[in-house]
């Protein structure tokens, strides 16, 4: 099968005191291998929701989420524990990266959690690192980094397990633009390069021309979009 993701009738309703809430409403969705993907939608749409989902931080109330060809729609926590830790890198708005480690021990992490020898963690910590152009920034702390540098440092954090899928929430939210148009070329290379599939959540239409596809999310159901010429 070509889907790294693959969604079907995916629901997700929520309790709200004797009511019941419904966010997503029956989702289709399919996304292939070293494929670059865009998720927009206003706040209140169930985009957040859907990324939950989609990273394994929650689970449908109905329907089956496919990720690498396993089931992993009502698997337990440990379980997707795991998914997250093997299949799935993360790139957030806030780089989420450790203030006192260097970006080379940043992007290892993942690799300490995997088993990896320390011999090999470091090569690929420094290989994936150099892919990001921050082969002479290895030993510095975020502090000493700008912006643009921390996201990369996370991209390659995100990249270094050699994950199915990236899903990265709104990674140029806190950057300018150029900074912005920069970061998400660089996703967009190394994605390619490692030959690994892309979701990001943006409200940056401009930052789509590099999209494959685009999709809306809309009163909980998944639209696609014209992608910019």
């Amino acid at each position: 099968m070509n889907e790294v993701i693959l969604l079907k009738k995916i629901v997700r309703n929520f309790a709200l005191g004797p009511q019941t809430v419904k966010v997503l409403k029956g989702i289709d969705l399919s996304i292939n291998h070293n494929e670059y993907v865009a998720l927009m939608g206003p706040s209140g749409s169930g985009k957040s929701t859907l990324m939950n989902l989609l990273g394994c931080l929650d689970t449908p109330t109905s329907g089956e989420y496919w990720l690498n060809g396993k089931d992993v729609s009502s698997l337990t926590d440990n379980d997707l524990a795991e998914i997250r830790n093997t299949e799935i890198g993360f790139v957030f708005q806030t780089f989420n990266l450790l203030p006192r480690s260097t970006a080379l021990e940043n992007v290892m992490l993942p690799l300490i959690y995997a088993g990896m020898g320390s011999k090999e963690r470091k090569e690929r910590a420094e290989e994936v690192l150099t892919q990001v152009g921050l082969d002479d920034r290895m030993d510095h702390r975020p502090n000493q980094l700008s912006g643009g540098q921390r996201q990369r440092v996370a991209i390659a954090r995100a990249l270094v397990n050699n994950p199915s899928i990236i899903l990265a929430d709104e990674p140029t939210g806190n950057l300018d633009p150029a900074t912005s148009n920069a970061v998400f070329k660089s996703l967009y290379d190394l994605t390619r390069m490692e030959g690994v599939a892309a979701l990001v959540a943006t409200h940056n239409m401009e930052l789509t021309k590099f999209m494959d596809r685009i999709f809306t999310v809309r009163d909980g159901l998944v639209v696609p979009l014209k992608v910019p010429a």
